[in-house]
């Protein structure tokens, strides 16, 4: 009788979060949200943990890159790296996604890429490469950025004291283990995309769209900036960069941290979010001042809005899964624990489908992590798994992806007949397979 009960509190859980993905937006946090009321008052389990600093650290860098926008740091930023890679072409399938990766460690969000991705294809489609390569690995690369960034939402869920971070697991230990495998995962994909398809001068429906005047011959222009605005502008990457080294030094070196004795004797020492929130709040206010951007036109930028959407999601549906799976900590302990404990990379797939459901890494940590930390999974070997959450590219209606469809005009970047035999499908899981390996070696060969 239990077991049914918690069955049924399952499948509305798993119902309201498909509701959630399909209304988009700000949906996945309603519904959720639905279903904390459901379990509470419908069947009497104790409310979980709310996920807030995870909350206030998106609020925290989300304000941050805000201010870039406004003051057009990251216009700047695009230029210089449109530049790099029309200077190597030839390169693009691997320079492509390498860049967009490096944008979203820095930045700690996948929808830095959408400025990228035009100028990918352009550079693509101009050397005669088939675009879907380098636009397909940029996509994904994209996301696994966010499994390694120091300042992304999902790092900060993981090193927060409630979950990795009370096992003594360091924003340091993070970088060691997903960078290197971020890097060898997507040059591996890379490699491989490259081989993947008919030559775009072969490419039947790239032929058919040339003959009907779809494909665009004009370049894209970079964004004119005038002096004045080029200097605001290269002054707010500075401050941004500098809060970025600011937040993996403090991660690295926890001695820098300071620590307080409190009443009752015991030393407390400022937590990882709370010094991502401070530094990060910090530097937004460093921003507005050397780049004099707009508080208003940073508020109603895309970055804020993206960011602000995700703050919501993670509320209500880490909320609703804390709230289920901290209610029946017992019950999956003495059924699934020995399983896990054998075969712990089980676990990983079942992050990857939550996250395909959740359309969020740091929604998908604060869900199910805290039920790996319950059965028992080391640590480190969770970290390793971290590469798992990206697993949203397994349906093609990530904006990320529909961005990519859309900026193709060769229209070999695309989604075929059954709908998941799209051009994202081989990056991803190759990422994905290659990056956990990588980092699991990591795990075992250094700790």
């Amino acid at each position: 009788m239990v077991s049914t009960v918690i069955l049924i509190q399952l499948a509305i859980v798993l119902v309201l979060i498909f509701i959630g993905a399909r209304i988009g937006g700000i949906g996945l946090g309603i519904t959720g949200m639905i279903g904390v009321f459901i379990l509470v008052y419908g069947f009497g389990l104790q409310p979980g943990k709310l996920p807030i600093d995870v909350m206030l650290i998106i609020v925290a860098v989300i304000t941050a890159a805000s201010a870039l926008q406004a003051s057009g740091g990251l216009d700047y930023m695009v230029n210089v790296a449109a530049k790099f890679l029309r200077r190597h072409p030839e390169h693009i399938t691997y320079y492509g996604p390498l860049t967009c990766w490096l944008f979203c460690i820095v930045a700690g969000t996948a929808h830095t890429c959408y400025s990228l991705l035009p100028i990918i294809e352009e550079i693509a489609k101009n050397n005669k490469v088939r675009p879907e390569r380098p636009m397909s690995v940029s996509v994904i690369a994209a996301s696994l950025g966010i499994t390694g960034s120091p300042v992304s939402a999902a790092t900060a869920a993981i090193i927060s004291t409630d979950l990795l971070g009370g096992s003594g697991v360091e924003l340091k230990d993070i970088l060691i283990i997903c960078i290197p495998a971020s890097i060898i995962a997507i040059l591996v994909a890379a490699f491989v995309q490259n081989r993947v398809g008919k030559e775009l001068e072969q490419d039947p429906v790239y032929q058919k769209r040339l003959a009907e005047g779809l494909v665009s011959t004009s370049a894209t222009k970079d964004l004119e900036m005038d002096p004045q605005q080029e200097k605001r502008a290269r002054r707010s990457v500075f401050a941004f960069l500098l809060g970025v080294v600011l937040v993996v030094l403090f991660g690295s070196v926890p001695s820098l941290r300071p620590s307080f004795e409190l009443a009752d004797g015991t030393i407390r020492q400022v937590s990882m979010s709370e010094t991502i929130e401070m530094v990060m709040m910090s530097i937004a206010g460093l921003i507005l001042l050397v780049g004099k951007a707009d508080v208003k036109v940073a508020a109603k930028g895309s970055v804020f809005g993206a960011g602000m959407n995700a703050m919501v999601s993670i509320f209500g549906i880490a909320w609703m899964g804390d709230t289920y799976f901290c209610g029946h900590l017992d019950f999956f302990s003495g059924y699934i624990s020995q399983i896990v404990t054998s075969m712990p990379m089980l676990f990983a797939v079942a992050l990857f489908f939550m996250s395909i459901m959740l359309f969020s890494q740091a929604a998908t940590v604060r869900t199910l992590y805290p039920l790996g930390m319950a059965l028992g999974i080391n640590p480190m070997l969770l970290i390793a798994m971290f590469p798992a959450c990206n697993g949203y590219f397994f349906l093609p209606n990530y904006p990320t992806e529909v961005a990519a469809l859309n900026f193709d005009d060769t229209g070999t970047t695309r989604v075929g007949r059954f709908v998941i035999n799209h051009s994202f499908q081989l990056s991803g899981f190759i990422t994905t397979i290659v990056s956990i390996g990588i980092a699991y070696l990591t795990v075992i060969l250094l700790y």
